[in-house]
């Protein structure tokens, strides 16, 4: 039978207790608080929906959000996120294009534009290309 041994240990270090490093705080990421003056326009257009009554207070209080929560069902749209997109939109607050450059000059980029030279029939462009002249 074999015997055991007890051998030192190699590494020269004397063995401790690792301990884990202190939890880090988490960052917070996106955007942590509504602007009181986007609060405001929130509040005046539940009041016209009449889903808020009073005056806008700028404060994202209870009764706003509660607010926003019921005009977001009745729509049929989530209620955990608020302010959905959809509702703001739909409230009358969605995002600005007036800058956009081609916004209120009547451009519309969903039409094709009229060539100002029209354009040779298929037999015409053959006939250019082949450098024959007739």
């Amino acid at each position: 039978m074999a015997s055991r041994v007890h051998r030192a240990p190699t590494s020269g270090h004397a063995h401790s207790t690792r301990h884990a490093p202190a939890p880090k705080a988490k960052k917070l990421h996106g955007q942590q608080a509504i602007d009181s003056s986007r609060v405001t326009a929130i509040q005046t257009a539940l009041i016209r929906e009449h889903y808020l009554s009073g005056e806008p207070s700028a404060k994202w209080d209870g009764e706003t959000q509660a607010a926003m929560l019921k005009f977001q069902a009745d729509q049929g749209w989530q209620t955990k996120l608020t302010p959905d997109s959809r509702a703001l939109i739909k409230l009358g607050l969605g995002p600005n294009h007036s800058g956009a450059i081609n916004a209120g000059n009547g451009t519309n980029f969903n039409t094709l534009a009229t060539p100002a030279v029209a354009a040779p029939t298929q037999a015409e462009g053959f006939v250019a290309a082949s450098g024959v002249s007739h």
